[in-house]
Formats: structure tokens, sequence, C-alpha cells
């Protein structure tokens, strides 16, 4: 798909040399769209205008080169394929909240539902070495997270970020991965069969990078204030003190987005990360309820009923074991037969499995006991 509909294919074809060039980031492409009006009237104009601005001198020489012209070429061909899309900073359907940032990425390619970005997002990111338990709990708040409705995004890295494309994933929900390398050049190579889920069950591939860009070291660190910078809040679930997941987490702080760190025990090298973000002013979640109640104005549900009494009166047993005893069930069958509004429920479902009471089979919740 064009970028955006209103330029014609000589500007995208622009847009996409100007990208491709070496040390043209996001702050130097808007300058020059701004002096020049448009990126085909720069790469047409003189290098001692280039040099006027403080632009680099391999950049001005660089924007005639083969390799420029062919690199925006392949870009197009890519662009012919269904579910492929370049949106630029001033397309329609760029995502709005990532747009606030002095340093937005000019262009984002995205394939699969690009419509995904402009949905409320939580952010999910942890540890690559994370614990079982912290795998599993990245996935059950990520089950519960995309099941209340917001999209889930990470960074298809292993460890956390896995757990939680899979969690949301499981839970019938949206999931976007934003890469450190180009659409075309998936890292890590395990999560290829994650990528093709994610496109497969309606979610998206996001990078700012050109499509053939390889893994280098500091493109990821530069990929995590995408991360932040489309979600409403970033969840932080397991993390070493120098874990790559303190900096998207701080740059969410900066970008005025919630931040949100699960506690651990005080003898787990992952949980030492959360406790000094918490300690710097994170919110210290311990249910998926701590983060819909900080985020519910951003959910369009109604809002949460009191708990269930039959629920609290000692002895007596919780009554949605009470219904996944009679059939296993949907969150959407349990929200009608116990009359829960969906993020109340979610609440309830997820203190439930984390208890080891219920459990997620094909869909479905089921009674453990």
């Amino acid at each position: 798909m064009p970028c955006p509909a209103a330029l014609s294919p000589a500007e995208t074809e622009a847009r996409l040399r100007l990208h491709a060039l070496p040390e043209i980031g996001p702050r130097r492409f808007r300058l020059l769209l701004s002096a020049f009006g448009s990126a085909a009237a720069a790469l047409s104009a003189p290098a001692s205008a280039w040099r006027a601005l403080g632009l680099p001198e391999v950049a001005a020489v660089a924007r005639r080169s083969a390799g420029v012209r062919e690199q925006a070429a392949t870009a197009l061909r890519w662009l012919e394929q269904p579910a492929r899309h370049l949106l630029c900073h001033d397309d329609p359907r760029y995502p709005a909240l990532l747009g606030e940032l002095g340093d937005a990425p000019p262009l984002l390619f995205v394939a699969g539902a690009a419509q995904l970005l402009e949905r409320p997002q939580l952010a999910m990111v942890g540890s690559r070495q994370a614990s079982r338990p912290g795998l599993d709990t990245a996935a059950r708040f990520a089950r519960s997270l995309a099941g209340g409705g917001f999209v889930v995004t990470s960074g298809l890295a292993l460890g956390i970020d896995g757990a939680a494309h899979l969690g949301a994933l499981e839970a019938g929900g949206a999931t976007v991965a934003v890469l450190g390398t180009g659409l075309e050049c998936l890292y890590p190579k395990r999560h290829s069969g994650l990528a093709q889920r994610i496109l497969a069950e309606g979610g998206a591939l996001v990078s700012e990078l050109p499509l053939d860009a390889p893994p280098q070291a500091a493109n990821f660190p530069r990929r995590n204030r995408i991360i932040s910078g489309l979600s409403l809040g970033v969840l932080v679930v397991e993390a070493s003190p120098s874990s790559g997941s303190l900096i998207t987490a701080r740059l969410a702080a900066e970008q005025g987005r919630e931040v949100f760190a699960i506690p651990g025990s005080i003898h787990h090298p992952g949980a030492r990360g959360c406790h000094q973000l918490i300690r710097e002013g994170a919110q210290l979640v311990e249910t998926v309820e701590d983060i819909l109640a900080a985020l519910r104005g951003w959910q369009h549900q109604p809002a949460m009923p009191a708990p269930h009494p039959a629920g609290d009166a000692p002895g007596a047993e919780h009554p949605l074991l009470a219904l996944l005893r009679a059939a296993p069930q949907s969150n959407e069958a349990l929200a009608v037969s116990s009359g829960l509004a969906l993020p109340e429920l979610l609440v309830q479902l997820t203190e439930l499995e984390l208890d080891g009471r219920i459990a997620r089979d094909n869909g479905c919740w089921v009674c453990c006991s």
C-alpha cells in the first residue's frame, strides 16, 4: 500500500530513498522535508544546500547511488504484496501516540493488520533468560489483557516477549511485535514460527528499519522507544538491573506512559530490575486489576462491579468454579453466565489461574480441582 494515499508514486519512492541514506535519522529526515518541501525536492537539491543544513557529506553523496535506488525499488515491490503497509509520519493511519515523540520514526514498515497500531496497546517486556514462573506470569497477564481488549505489544525476543505474544494469541486476542531488524530479516530465528503465527492470527509485525536490516546491537535499544511509544503503558514482568527492559520502562516514563512492574522474591536476580523500577516510581502490580484500574478509561468497558459476595463468604466456593465444574467455558460465555463485566471477570480468572484452581485449554477455562 502506498505511503500515504495522498503521495504520488514518485514521492513515495523518494521518501524510501531518503530513508535508506546513511546517517539520516528521524530528525534529519524531517529537516529535509521541512527545508525542501518534499523528499523528491530534497533529493534533487545541490549538495551545497545539504551542507548548509549541516547534513553529513556521506548522505549527500549516497542519495544518487544505485544501491539506494535498488533498496527503494525492493521496498516498493514488497508493498505490492497483500497486507504490507508503509506508514509515513504524515499519514492519517500513522499511530497518533507514537507520532507524539520527537524522534518518532518517519516511516514504519508494517506486515499484517496495520489498524492495530491505533488500538489501545499495553507493552509487555522482560528478561530473555526468564524463569519458568516468569514466563507463566507473562503469558497469564497477556491472556487477560488481550481478552480485555488491549493489544499486547512486545519485541519478539526470547523469554518474556515471546511468552507475552503467545499469551495474547492463546486468548484469541491481538498482538504486535516491534522488531529491531528489518521485516525480511527476522530475529531471533527461533521465533520465525511465532512471527508467522502472529500474522496468521490477525496481528502485526512492525519495524522502522529497511527490510533487509540485519541484527545490530544499537538498533534494539532504539526499537524500545517504539514499543513504549505505541503503548499506553509498559509492564515489566521480570528483569535484572542491566536488562534492556529497563530502558523501555524509562523511555515510557519519559514519554508520559504508565510504567508497571511485577515484584518477586528478593533472592531472585530477575526480580531486582522490577524492584528498582518500583523504587523509582513504577506502579507495583500484583493482579491484572492493578493495570485495568490505571487504564480503565481506555477500555470502553462498563465500570467494574463489586466482587461477587458468594466468593468472599468463608468456606463458600468461588462462583466461577461452580460454573466451570458444569462445563468448560470461554471468557465471553463466562461473562454472560456470571453476569460480571469482562474486566472484573478477567481479574478473577487470573487470580484463580495463579492459584492453580483453573487452567486454559483450547480457548476455554477448565476447573482443576
